[in-house]
């Protein structure tokens, strides 16, 4: 069950709004020209309302509907032209009898010419003829080439110049030449007449995929857009992200004036263009969680299905006020589905258990949840296929995932640990999750007569200090909301989901194909005079290698929980990073998660020579002086304060 990550009319998100206000606007004043932007980001929808504004004007045989993919014809021929000519074949395409006409077609067609021969002069030529950016006003098109061979600081070349004044002067006589602001009117009007001729009311052309082109591709079709917003009864719907549209103006035009500013300039130019824009918001939890149940009860269903048609229908209901709705619910399925609803019921619960944070972490974007889902269940699929499909739950395999997509550094932290422990458990773990659960929970109140007993018992009994990985998980709230999120995983086996995630990365290297880099981390777990002997060995590494016998080094270190003194591996850890110096980047974020209160002196010194990459002496300087407040550890602010004192270059 793959769930396709294509644009659809079969509308999941309640989009058919949108698609609604556009239609109603581009058909309320057919007669006016209109440029409608369809904003969002990758992945938010935009196509999918463009086949629902498509799929809803088909019917009206008064609107000639045109689709048009600029990265389609990426690298093929000019972007522009290839608008222009794709509108007028379709025009003729679903109009035949335009072929019989003379006038009006054959004006068109010597315009294209003309705007071929544009080309051959580059960017600036185009420019001139469709007045995009600037300039106000232009004598004409020939005279303007010719002045630019008296303008040393002029972008074309004597040879391109010479080229497209000969060019247009085979496709128009000295008598038919006009100021390039008439050849645009011209244009125009014999496009309109054209119109006309077709029995067209409105002519309405989406593009799509703006964002997906090259700078110069997307400047191109928006020029081509400009030629003809202006003309009557003609319509445009531009599904793109304003942030790659403007970056694609900013790498077109790098030299725009300092005064105004690069990202003013590229924002005016897209608003100019676009009169009426329209914003695909992300989705939210009550959202997100409707829209994961209906795509995997779509999956399970088919699109088809009848009764699945009658669920959207329920669900459409809720879209409509999401701030007042709740996700979908057992009994509600079971109403629209009937007899089927059993089949939705892994549907249900995953959608429950992953909706809140697949809302946030994937920032409400659709394209995100599907490629997430898509993930999960080919895994899911594979662990079956290899014979351990009994030991993966998709719950809890979701939430691992979730925490590889969003934190995987906190993930790599959690799976190093339980890929080495006998049961495959992680106790810091379920320490968080009983931590942030207790945390969203009020406090149990304490009876008057029994507080003063309760603080004595608190202050007599020995609490075990929290380890360096759990104290930087409690710290973090990103952290901490994913541990809520049900089921619990701590106290499980999670071997069997960190096998089948590890297309990114092997957390069980030393067990099964790291082979003799086990044995080398072993060996930096010996004496300082012993492990030096390893230096020339461990600059033959590769950096995956060497990567790999670090985080085994510091999973060992770490698990080991005691930092008083200085703990078994760390003359190897520095033996290793002077052997590979591109370490010394998470040599730092090591001793940064190491916890203050429990450091012993050993851990300001002995670096010279260790860290030298500037960055990392920074971020090592910065890490000595909080070392030197630190109010819980008076040997390491001791120990700090005298080396921050020493010549630098000493520590």
């Amino acid at each position: 069950m793959i769930l396709p990550d294509n644009e659809t009319k079969v509308d999941l998100l309640n989009n058919e709004a949108i698609a609604k206000t556009i239609i109603a606007l581009l058909r309320e004043r057919p007669e006016s020209p209109v440029t409608i932007g369809v904003h969002g980001d990758w992945g938010a929808g935009k196509s999918s309302v463009l086949e629902m504004v498509e799929a809803q004007l088909e019917k009206d045989e008064k609107v000639l509907c045109l689709k048009f993919n600029g990265w389609r014809f990426q690298g093929f021929e000019d972007a522009k032209i290839a608008l222009i000519d794709g509108i007028v074949d379709g025009l003729l395409e679903q109009r035949p009898a335009l072929r019989k006409a003379t006038g009006a077609l054959k004006e068109v067609a010597k315009s294209i010419d003309l705007l071929k021969v544009a080309k051959k002069a580059g960017g600036l030529a185009w420019t001139a003829f469709t007045g995009i950016p600037t300039p106000d006003q232009v004598a004409g098109i020939v005279s303007t080439l010719q002045s630019w061979l008296s303008d040393p600081a002029a972008l074309a070349t004597k040879e391109n110049i010479d080229g497209a004044i000969e060019g247009v002067k085979s496709v128009m006589t000295p008598r038919e030449s006009k100021s390039v602001p008439r050849e645009v009117e011209a244009f125009r009007e014999a496009f309109d007449k054209l119109l006309v001729e077709a029995e067209v009311d409105q002519l309405i052309v989406l593009i799509d995929d703006l964002d997906r082109c090259l700078p110069d591709v997307a400047i191109e079709t928006l020029e081509a857009i400009r030629l003809l917003v202006f003309t009557s009864r003609t319509a445009f719907v531009v599904a793109a992200d304003e942030a790659m549209v403007e970056y694609a103006v900013r790498k077109h035009f790098p030299d725009l004036p300092e005064t105004t500013g690069p990202r003013d300039y590229a924002r005016n130019y897209l608003e100019k263009l676009i009169q009426v824009p329209f914003r695909i918001p992300a989705l939210g939890e009550t959202e997100t969680r409707i829209y994961v149940a209906l795509l995997l009860a779509g999956a399970e269903l088919g699109e088809d299905d009848a009764s699945f048609g009658q669920l959207i229908e329920v669900a459409r209901e809720r879209l409509k006020r999401p701030w007042e709705s709740t996700a979908l619910d057992s009994d509600t399925v079971k109403k629209a589905l009937g007899d089927k609803a059993e089949k939705t019921h892994n549907a249900l619960m995953l959608s429950d258990q992953i909706g809140p944070i697949l809302a946030s972490g994937a920032k409400g974007n659709p394209r995100q949840i599907k490629r997430f889902l898509n993930t999960l269940l080919l895994r899911e699929k594979t662990a079956a296929a290899r014979g351990f499909g009994a030991d993966i739950k998709l719950p809890v395999l979701a939430k691992l995932m979730l925490l590889e997509r969003f934190t995987p550094r906190l993930f790599d932290q959690i799976a190093s640990v339980a890929a080495v422990h006998p049961k495959g458990h992680c106790q810091d773990l379920a320490s968080l999750e009983a931590f942030a659960s207790a945390d969203q929970a009020p406090p149990a109140p304490i009876p008057a007569a029994d507080a003063k007993t309760s603080k004595t018992a608190d202050a007599g009994k020995a609490v075990k200090e929290d380890s360096a990985a759990l104290q930087e998980w409690k710290a973090t709230e990103a952290m901490c909301s994913w541990a809520r999120v049900q089921p619990a995983i701590g106290s499980l086996d999670l071997r069997p989901y960190l096998f089948v995630t590890r297309d990114k990365k092997d957390f069980f290297g030393p067990i099964s194909t790291l082979g003799h880099l086990s044995a080398v981390a072993d060996k930096l777990f010996g004496p300082r005079l012993v492990v030096l002997g390893y230096l020339e060995e461990l600059k033959q590494l590769k950096p995956a290698e060497a990567d790999k016998v670090f985080e085994a080094i510091r999973s060992r270190i770490v698990g080991a929980d005691t930092f008083d003194l200085a703990p078994e591996g760390i003359a190897g850890l520095k033996v290793l990073v002077q052997a590979q110096p591109l370490l010394q980047a998470r040599l730092v974020d090591f001793l940064e998660a190491l916890p203050k209160s429990r450091c012993g002196a050993w851990v300001v010194s002995g670096w010279q020579g260790v860290i030298t990459e500037g960055s990392c002496i920074t971020r090592f300087e910065v890490l000595l002086d909080s070392w030197s407040k630190a109010p819980s550890s008076q040997e390491l602010r001791a120990a700090a304060q005298a080396v921050a004192k020493q010549p630098k270059g000493k520590n």
